[in-house]
């Protein structure tokens, strides 16, 4: 990893709202509802498992191990806590609220004025145990890039059976 691995990172984190915004904003509900099957999630759903991500994920965690470090269990959280919390609201009001939750997240991180060594810092998770500070910000990084991909291959693959013998140039449809 890079010695600038907490900038780095933040140039993703920055970007993920604006990316989400250009992607999603005002397209029909064919594409923001699409799913790959039963027990998928559209882009729609994404959104609020990104929200509910930037309630209770990250930077709860991220200040939990700075104030206590591995001497509490992080809580467990909700992987599909968006189904209750978000929906019936529209499409643009999720991008807005993880948008503005973001910045939020982000100004609280800079706040913390993180240094080297305490990326190295540690704290528990409930699954997984002893966890750094360094590898929950690569998670929330990764993490975002992954939701990106997801809502880009669910929107592809809405275009399956259209795209007709070019599925086999086309490794998103596999």
């Amino acid at each position: 990893m890079s010695d600038n691995f907490l900038e780095e990172s933040l140039a993703i984190l920055r970007r993920t709202p604006v990316v989400l915004d250009a992607l999603l904003w005002d397209l029909p509900e064919g594409w923001t509802e699409a799913t790959e099957g039963p027990g998928t999630w559209s882009p729609y759903a994404v959104m609020g498992h990104l929200i509910h991500g930037e309630v209770a994920d990250w930077m709860p965690r991220l200040e939990m191990i700075l104030e206590f470090g591995p001497s509490r269990t992080f809580p467990p959280f909700d992987r599909e806590a968006q189904f209750a919390g978000s929906e019936k609201k529209p499409l643009g009001a999720l991008l807005d609220e993880f948008r503005e939750l973001r910045q939020e997240g982000l100004r609280r991180l800079a706040g913390l004025d993180l240094q080297p060594e305490q990326l190295a810092l540690t704290g528990t998770h409930p699954v997984f145990g002893a966890v750094t500070v360094r590898q929950l910000l690569a998670t929330w990084t990764a993490h975002d890039l992954a939701h990106l991909v997801q809502i880009n291959r669910v929107m592809a693959r809405r275009y399956r059976d259209e795209v007709g013998p070019w599925a086999a140039y086309l490794s998103v449809m596999k």
